[in-house]
């Protein structure tokens, strides 16, 4: 435990711009393997990287302001994140194996007519879900579906036969 105060300070204790930086790379990685253990359709379109930019940018924004973080430190820190966040989606698009790593992978919900209901189950999903997006597609029949997915971004993508 010690190590780690070292490293990241201790609190009630004032942190530097080094030590702040690293609360904020470890809360950024941490944020971001919560995010995508969470439902995919919990967040909408945005992928984990940008809900957990987001949500530590405007509380380390918020901090700053308010004189509750010292001001040059928690701006540092909120400039490596953002510049950590560039970084993960270049290298996500660059990267398949990356890319699934942080926006996921779609999930084949239906085949042929056929529900994959252990698939949907797996994603969060139940059978009004997917008839509300067949219905929004054209579609009023499973029968008539050729496929059925959960895209990464939360949408489910219908093709019909």
């Amino acid at each position: 435990m010690e190590v780690l105060h070292e490293l990241i300070g201790a609190q009630g204790q004032g942190i530097g711009v080094v030590q702040m930086s690293l609360r904020a790379v470890l809360i950024f990685v941490l944020g971001v393997l919560i995010v995508r253990f969470a439902a995919t359709r919990a967040f909408g379109k945005w992928s984990a990287l940008d809900i957990i930019l987001a949500v530590i940018v405007g509380s380390n924004l918020s901090r700053a302001i308010t004189g509750g973080a010292p001001f040059l430190p928690t701006l540092v820190a909120t400039i490596l994140l953002v510049l950590l966040h560039g970084l993960l989606a270049r290298a996500s698009a660059r990267w398949s194996w990356l890319s699934t790593l942080t926006k996921g992978s779609s999930v084949i919900l239906a085949k042929d007519g056929v529900l994959d209901e252990a698939a949907m189950k797996r994603s969060g999903l139940g059978e009004g879900d997917l008839r509300m997006a067949m219905r929004a597609s054209g579609y009023n029949d499973i029968s008539e579906i050729s496929s059925a997915s959960l895209e990464r971004n939360g949408d489910i993508t219908i093709i019909g036969r």
